[in-house]
């Protein structure tokens, strides 16, 4: 069972200088709502809503000189969205904070060139952002975040880098490589900056949409097969991707875990420089969304 430990001592402390309260302590089981602030006389706070009774307020106040500031700060959501959401505001009704979320893994396919198998994507929409919360449970950030993507190609063909212009196409394994003693892939390491909005639909259930930039900035070409009791491994560098692309995003979420489905309809190679991928799909399922 998640219980809430609210240790109203931590007030008693700050104001200890200038009060000399008796320590309190206040077990609520999952409140919907907090809330810190200062008021002329001191310094309150407002537990609204618990497990067992949805309307009921508890209030707690500390009294304190006109010499000394406490900082004031609330909180909406008490279940932090993980790991982190710091309040920048102090209104009850909307407010802009600093959040991170949206740890992701999916995979999908490009409907491009008919060389590639499928592909495979992990990362964290945002590392950090800035998110604005009204009180119509609506949702809006724009942040950064961290993306990586494989492309896996199908057998017999492995990737080839042309070592005087940096041309990537395909070419076949050397001879004596098993099937099940290859692979080749395009890595593509990516910050991204995702501007999002999210709708409250139904308690706990939302739905997001919204656009992403991507910055590209590292590919790399693998190749891994084995001949005989010699094992090869082959990275090569110095793909001409293009640095700058955009997706589309959506996801439903419940609570803090949800899908996404992700469309990247850019090329990855500049112009001339490597085989025509686009229009790339890919879904997956995402936590502290």
């Amino acid at each position: 069972m998640k219980k809430y430990y609210f240790f109203l001592a931590v007030l008693g402390a700050v104001m200890q200088m200038s009060a000399q309260t008796t320590d309190t302590v206040k077990v609520i089981e999952q409140p919907s709502q907090v809330i810190i602030t200062e008021t002329p006389s001191g310094v309150q706070m407002k537990v609204v809503g618990s497990k067992d009774d949805k309307d009921n307020n508890y209030i707690y106040s500390i009294e304190h000189p006109t010499d000394e500031a406490v900082h004031s700060s609330q909180g909406n959501d008490w279940e932090l969205n993980f790991p982190y959401n710091l309040s920048l505001t102090k209104s009850t009704s909307h407010h802009w904070s600093i959040i991170m979320n949206g740890f992701y893994m999916g995979g999908g396919i490009s409907h491009s060139w008919n060389m590639i198998n499928n592909s495979f994507e992990i990362g964290l929409l945002n590392i950090a952002a800035i998110n604005y919360s009204s009180n119509h449970g609506q949702d809006i950030s724009l942040g950064v975040g961290i993306h990586h993507r494989s492309y896996s190609l199908k057998r017999p063909n492995m990737l080839t880098v042309d070592e005087n212009d940096n041309i990537v196409s395909t070419t076949f394994y050397p001879n004596g490589v098993e099937l099940k003693d290859r692979s080749s892939n395009l890595n593509l390491w990516t910050w991204q900056f995702p501007l999002l909005f999210r709708q409250k639909i139904y308690k706990s259930f939302a739905i997001r949409l919204g656009g992403i930039m991507n910055w590209n900035y590292k590919a790399h070409a693998n190749n891994h097969y084995i001949i005989g009791n010699s094992v090869y491994n082959i990275t090569q560098r110095g793909l001409k991707q293009n640095k700058i692309t955009f997706d589309l995003m959506v996801g439903l979420s419940l609570g803090h875990t949800g899908i996404y489905c992700r469309y990247s309809p850019n090329e990855v190679f500049k112009k001339g420089y490597g085989p025509e991928i686009k229009n790339t799909w890919t879904m997956g399922g995402i936590i502290a969304f």
